[in-house]
C-alpha cells in the first residue's frame, strides 16, 4: 500500500514544486548564515587590527600623560561566535556583536551599535529558521489541505473506498507519505547545515533539530485535523491559511504589542542623557562632592590628592564614574523591564507553538534579547575591571611605558545556553497530541 501511494505522490506536480522550493530556499538561508558568519568574523578582525593600531598610534601622541592616552583609547569586547547562531540570526542582527569602550563613563557607550539597512531589519533575515517556522507549514498546508476533498470533489472516492477494508486508515497512510517527505527535507536541511556552517553536535543541535521536528509534526497534525473535518477543499485552505496568519503573524504581533504598553521600557537615550547631566554638573560643583561618592565605591583610594586648585584625573574619572551612578537607576529599571517582556512572552509562547518554536530557536543560537542582556552584563565588568587595572597608574601620574599593551587585544565572552528539556519540548508536543486525537476521532466518521 505505502509503496503504491508514495509512487503515486512522487508523479504529482505538488511534489517536485515543494521539493524544488523546500531545498532551494532552505540552502539559500543556510549560506546566508554562513555569510552572517564570514561577516562576523571580518567585523572581529578588523576590530583587533583597529585596537591595535590605535594604541599604538595615540602613545605615539600621549605617552607622558597616561590619564589622556586613556582618555582617547577604546578596548573590545566580542561576543565568542557561535556556528549555531546562523540557524537562527534572531536579534544579533540589530544588538552588536561586540562594544568598543574607553574607560569614562559606560552608560553612555553601552548602547551605540552600527546602523543597518531599514529594509532588511524590516523584512528580516531568510536564515533557516525563517524557513522553518513560516515556510514548511505552507508546503504541508499545500500538500494535504485537499486529500479528502479532491477524491470527493472528483467523484473519485467511491470507487477508491470499495477498493480498501479501512477507509480512515487509507487516508490517514496518503497523508502520511506526504508528512514523512516533509520530514526527510527537514532533516537533510539541518544536517546540511551542520555540514556547511560547521555546527558541533551539541545539546543545543540537538535541541534546535527535536523542536523543528515537533513543531513541523505540529502542523501536520493541524492539517490532518482540518482533513478530518471532510469540508470542502476551498473550506479546508482559507481555514489553514487563516490558522497561519493567526499563528505565525497575529498573535505574535499581539503580544508584542501587549508586553510593548504594558512594560514600557525607558529610552536607551535616556540612560545616555542622565550619564552625561550626571557627569557634566560635577564640573560646577565641590569636588569632595563627587570624591565622596567615588572613594565610597572604591576605599582602596582614600589616600590620593585631590587637589582643590587645579585639575586632576582622579576627580576626572570620578566624575565620570558618578555620571554611571546617576542613569544606573534608569539602566536597571530598563534591563528589568526587558527581562518581564521576555517572561511574559514565553509564558503566552507555551501555547502558541510558533512563538514557542521561534523564541526557542533564538534562545538556543544565543541570538535572543535575554543573550544580549548578559552580554552588556558582561561589558560592565569587563569595564570595571579594565578601569580598576589603570586606576593606580593614572593616580600616580605614570607614563604610558607603565602598561604593558601587550595584554590589551581584543577580549571574548562567551555566552552560557542553558535550557530545560521538559519546557522546551513538552508545549508543542501536549497540543500536537491533543489535536492529533481530535483528529483520529473525526476520521471515524468515514
Amino acid at each position: 500500500m505505502y509503496s503504491l501511494l508514495f509512487k503515486s505522490f512522487f508523479r504529482t506536480k505538488i511534489f517536485l514544486v515543494s521539493l524544488v522550493l523546500l531545498m532551494s530556499v532552505g540552502v539559500i538561508s543556510i549560506f546566508i548564515g554562513k555569510q552572517y558568519l564570514v561577516k562576523q568574523e571580518k567585523t572581529i578582525a578588523a576590530a583587533q587590527v583597529f585596537q591595535e593600531e590605535s594604541i599604538k598610534k595615540n602613545i605615539e601622541y600621549h605617552s607622558e600623560d597616561l590619564g589622556l592616552l586613556l582618555y582617547y583609547l577604546r578596548f573590545t569586547l566580542a561576543k565568542k561566535p557561535e556556528n549555531i547562531s546562523a540557524i537562527s540570526i534572531g536579534q544579533s542582527d540589530v544588538n552588536p556583536l561586540l562594544q568598543a569602550v574607553t574607560i569614562r563613563g559606560l552608560e553612555g557607550q553601552k548602547y551605540d551599535t552600527d546602523f543597518e539597512n531599514p529594509s532588511l531589519l524590516m523584512s528580516g533575515n531568510l536564515d533557516l529558521g525563517f524557513v522553518i517556522i513560516y515556510l514548511f507549514p505552507l508546503v504541508l498546508i499545500a500538500m494535504t489541505f485537499n486529500l479528502y476533498s479532491e477524491e470527493k470533489e472528483l467523484g473519485t472516492w467511491r470507487i477508491l473506498a470499495a477498493q480498501t477494508s479501512g477507509k480512515a486508515g487509507f487516508l490517514f497512510k496518503k497523508m502520511a507519505v506526504r508528512i514523512l517527505f516533509v520530514f526527510v527535507v527537514l532533516i537533510v536541511l539541518m544536517f546540511l547545515a551542520s555540514t556547511i556552517l560547521q555546527i558541533s553536535m551539541s545539546a543545543n543541535f540537538w535541541a534546535i533539530f527535536l523542536q523543528s521536528i515537533l513543531y513541523v509534526l505540529f502542523w501536520s497534525a493541524l492539517c490532518f485535523w482540518m482533513v478530518s473535518l471532510l469540508k470542502s477543499s476551498s473550506f479546508n485552505a482559507l481555514a489553514l491559511i487563516s490558522i497561519w496568519v493567526v499563528l505565525t503573524i497575529l498573535i505574535p504581533a499581539l503580544v508584542n504589542n501587549y508586553v510593548m504598553n504594558t512594560y514600557q521600557v525607558p529610552e536607551a537615550l535616556d540612560a545616555m542623557v542622565e550619564q552625561r547631566d550626571g557627569y557634566h554638573e560635577k564640573w560646577d560643583m565641590e569636588k569632595d562632592i563627587t570624591m565622596n561618592g567615588f572613594i565610597g565605591a572604591y576605599p582602596q583610594y582614600i589616600n590620593y590628592d585631590v587637589p582643590e586648585d587645579k585639575f586632576s584625573w582622579i576627580w576626572y574619572y570620578g566624575m565620570q564614574y558618578m555620571g554611571d551612578m546617576a542613569a544606573k537607576e534608569t539602566s536597571e529599571e530598563m534591563t528589568e523591564k526587558i527581562m518581564l517582556r521576555n517572561t511574559v512572552s514565553e509564558n503566552v509562547a507555551l501555547f502558541v507553538p510558533t512563538m514557542h518554536a521561534q523564541l526557542s530557536l533564538n534562545n538556543l543560537a544565543g541570538t535572543d534579547m535575554v543573550s544580549h542582556l548578559g552580554f552588556l552584563n558582561a561589558l560592565t565588568e569587563f569595564h570595571e575591571k579594565l578601569r580598576l587595572g589603570f586606576y593606580d597608574k593614572i593616580f600616580r601620574e605614570k607614563s604610558a611605558s607603565a602598561v604593558d599593551w601587550t595584554k590589551h587585544d581584543i577580549k571574548f565572552y562567551q555566552a552560557e545556553h542553558t535550557f530545560s528539556w521538559l519546557k522546551l519540548l513538552l508545549p508543542t508536543l501536549f497540543i500536537t497530541l491533543v489535536i492529533g486525537v481530535i483528529g483520529g476521532f473525526n476520521l471515524k466518521k468515514l
